[in-house]
């Protein structure tokens, strides 16, 4: 029987991208590749365009993964609030 966190890893999809000439790989859940190729296509970008400006565009001490996700929420929940330095899960929740 697979660990807890083997179980979850087998929700995550794993893509290789290039990013500022070196390749990287990310897991996301699929829902969030779906989302993305979505704001990709309507930004007019390639889904690799869009990581890339995502990753050039997001705070070094956040995890690519994790500034994918935020995106993906921020282009789907507009009302989503721009909480900066404080702990978003006590202002939402």
């Amino acid at each position: 029987m697979p660990l807890p966190a083997q179980r979850g890893a087998r929700l995550l999809r794993k893509r290789s991208l290039n990013l500022s000439g070196h390749r990287t790989s990310v897991a996301l859940e699929p829902e969030f590749w779906h989302a993305l190729r979505l704001i990709a296509q309507k930004r007019g970008l390639t889904l690799a365009g869009l990581v890339g400006r995502i990753d050039a565009a997001r705070p070094p001490d956040r995890p690519l993964a994790s500034a994918l996700r935020v995106e993906a929420l921020r282009e789907w929940m507009p009302a989503l609030p721009e909480i900066a330095g404080a702990d978003r899960e006590d202002q939402l929740g």
